[in-house]
């Protein structure tokens, strides 16, 4: 196994978050390399944790061999876990360092690679596959709906016409031909990241049980047990932020009514109501967490 390198993002504001302390039980629902599971080792936590990835469950137990790491999706947490029922738990919904920096796993668009994406590398389908496979119309849907592209069905036009595209490279330079100069996002960012980032959740569908695994992961928690959850783009923040708000405030009364009369009952209270972003401090070490957002929601008694 290469040396697994993972810098977890929001580690101070996840630790008070889930109000770790000595033997208190905790879900790391995306172990990656350990990084957050270790600190909460380190507190006196004892730590279960979930990952997709082979190395990621290798390097966690290296990392912190108290861990009890299971191989698995979180969407299935309420099935790998059993009867446990946990005082916090923690989702991390971004690709690993050590995902982005191993080249030969196809995330990033900086150097060439098989066009992979694959988190568990012992799925069948690959970005590759979708690529190559997909009609225009359902790569213009996975750019547009996955990617927020608004050059979706160029992209998908210069793809189809290029193909067989089996590396990074050759997909950056489709995209880069579909793109007119002058439209380039102002920001600097790359031209290729909205659709490196579409085609990584279609290819591990990340999206699509999102909401469902939210709530059953509030299920899993203790009364005042606390669910933090970190997303990376506004698709998944949005699903998060809007399952939290339904969850807190689940009332489907009209707002006219003096009363609640449907019965439903707040599950969570938001804590706090704003989303936590990375401190100037961490952002100057680990530029990776500009983009990540943490919500907490704490079940209620």
């Amino acid at each position: 196994m290469t040396e697994f390198h993972h810098v977890p993002v929001l580690l101070r504001e996840c630790m008070d978050g889930l109000r770790v302390a000595p033997g208190l039980l905790y879900l790391d629902c995306t172990l990656g390399g350990g990084g957050h599971a270790s600190e909460i080792a380190r507190l006196g936590g004892n730590v279960v944790g979930i990952d997709r990835d082979g190395d990621a469950i290798a390097a966690a137990t290296l990392r912190a061999p108290g861990i009890r790491a299971i191989r698995g999706n979180f969407h299935e947490a309420d099935r790998l876990v059993g009867d446990a029922r946990f005082d916090g738990i923690l989702v991390d919904l971004g690709v690993s360092s050590h995902q982005l920096d191993r080249r030969e796993r196809g995330f990033s668009y900086h150097e060439d690679a098989p066009l992979d994406m694959r988190m568990d590398m012992s799925q069948a389908t690959t970005a590759a596959d979708i690529v190559n496979g997909a009609s225009e119309d359902e790569l213009t849907r996975i750019l547009r709906d996955y990617g927020e592209e608004n050059w979706a069905r160029q992209i998908a036009r210069v793809v189809v016409d290029r193909r067989p595209i089996l590396t990074t490279l050759s997909l950056v330079s489709a995209i880069d031909a579909a793109i007119p100069k002058k439209f380039r996002a102002k920001d600097g960012s790359h031209p290729a990241r909205r659709a490196f980032q579409a085609l990584r959740i279609a290819v591990n569908d990340e999206l699509d049980p999102l909401d469902r695994s939210l709530e059953m992961l509030v299920g899993l928690l203790k009364p005042q047990g606390r669910l933090c959850v970190i997303s990376f783009h506004s698709l998944e923040d949005r699903i998060v932020k809007n399952t939290f708000r339904r969850l807190a405030d689940p009332c489907e009364c009209p707002k006219h009514m003096p009363v609640c009369v449907c019965g439903k009952k707040p599950v969570v209270r938001l804590v706090p109501r704003k989303p936590v972003t990375a401190s100037d401090e961490e952002l100057s070490e680990n530029p990776r967490a500009r983009s990540a957002t943490l919500r907490i929601a704490e079940k209620l008694p």
